[in-house]
């Protein structure tokens, strides 16, 4: 099976084709690529959130992520504020 791994940066991205064994995991994929995983904080497939035991399948899109650089709940939190500060006249 065929698997694509991807991993992403601000200004460019890297992919890989790798031909797995079916039934083979996220781990065996990642232990194959050639792109490195310094500074990856998780994997996803498809965009879904993956764990290394994952099987994956014939096409899959396994992603490489980089870790947050804003707190998604505070980032919401400002934003509520702005929005609070707009309406109220």
């Amino acid at each position: 099976m065929r698997v694509q791994v991807i991993r992403a940066w601000r200004e460019r991205f890297e992919a890989e084709e790798l031909e797995l064994e079916p039934g083979a995991s996220v781990a065996n994929a990642l232990a194959l690529t050639r792109i490195p995983r310094d500074g990856v904080a998780g994997v996803a497939i498809h965009g879904e959130r993956a764990q290394s035991q994952t099987v994956l399948h014939d096409g899959d899109r396994l992603e490489l992520l980089e870790p947050l650089l804003a707190d998604p709940k505070e980032s919401r939190r400002r934003r509520a504020q702005v929005q609070a500060g707009r309406t109220r006249r």
